[in-house]
């Protein structure tokens, strides 16, 4: 069995135990120590203490909490994503704000998990991101005047 709770600060190693591709999850609070302490995240924590699933608010402004959620893959399935959002968004409404979810149009887990949830669509959204060129460097030559 799990419990879903508000994660504390005693939280962290388990945060940092989740796999390195999960990282993302807790990057916007300073790393596994920042997000356990923050009192913004809940976990699906299961009786060795392992994190099955964490949803968070990824970022916070005055008026809404972005939610962002994560899943052990192996516990996937087991609504333990929606049983942390769903604490996660009763936390935020009891802020006094409001929560949102943002995530790629391509996204459809997310996008189904987010329905179940109870977020309904806004507005749909193209992302771009910088990084490492896709194409090979152009020259002043190459770009027509």
């Amino acid at each position: 069995g799990v419990t879903v709770r508000r994660l504390t600060a005693s939280d962290a190693p388990a945060l940092a135990a989740l796999s390195p591709d999960s990282s993302w999850i807790h990057d916007s609070w300073g790393g596994p120590e920042g997000l356990a302490a923050s009192g913004h995240a809940w976990a699906a924590v299961d009786r060795g203490g392992r994190v099955a699933a964490v949803a968070c608010s990824y970022f916070t402004g005055q008026t809404y909490e972005d939610v962002a959620v994560l899943t052990a893959p192996e516990r996937r399935r087991e609504r333990l994503a929606l049983a942390c959002v769903t604490a996660l968004c009763a936390d935020v409404a009891a802020r006094g704000r409001t929560a949102s979810w943002s995530c790629s149009r391509d996204n459809r887990p997310s996008r189904l998990l987010a329905w179940t949830a109870g977020f309904r669509l806004h507005r749909e959204y193209v992302q771009y991101v910088t990084g490492k060129a896709l194409a090979p460097p152009r020259t002043s030559t190459d770009v027509p005047a």
